[in-house]
């Protein structure tokens, strides 16, 4: 899931941002978040409470704790260039980047896509 901040890249924004997208998901998928240290989870209390989700930090310089993460920021790399002022790209943008690469297969996936996976669980809860 990308998450669109257009304007406020600040801590209360991503909490807000990350709410509405996260209540999106089917249960199975609402356990945990885990983040880096970056600032904008500053409100990682409040997203918690609004949500019911634990957020975990991994520890400094250390990103193979989010190995997940860490490769799909590499495949956005493709789109977004290091640097890249995200602003300027409007949330249809963001939805269909998204799309191209939860419809993409992973081999840690068995060469499933996400968007596949995903699918099975939706038909599990439903």
């Amino acid at each position: 899931m990308l998450v669109h901040l257009p304007n406020d890249h600040g801590a209360e924004a991503m909490r807000d941002a990350l709410v509405r997208s996260i209540g999106t998901l089917p249960a199975e998928l609402r356990r945990s978040l885990t983040w880096d240290q970056g600032s904008e989870m500053g409100q990682h209390k409040a997203f918690t409470v609004a949500t019911d989700i634990p957020v975990y930090f991994c520890d400094p310089a250390s990103p193979w704790q989010r190995g997940s993460n860490e490769n799909t920021n590499g495949l956005l790399r493709q789109y977004f260039p290091k640097g890249t002022d995200l602003s300027l790209h409007s949330p249809a943008e963001l939805a269909r980047v998204a799309h191209e690469l939860n419809t993409r297969p992973r081999k840690t996936l068995g060469w499933d896509t996400p968007a596949e996976r995903l699918a099975r669980i939706w038909d599990v809860a439903a």
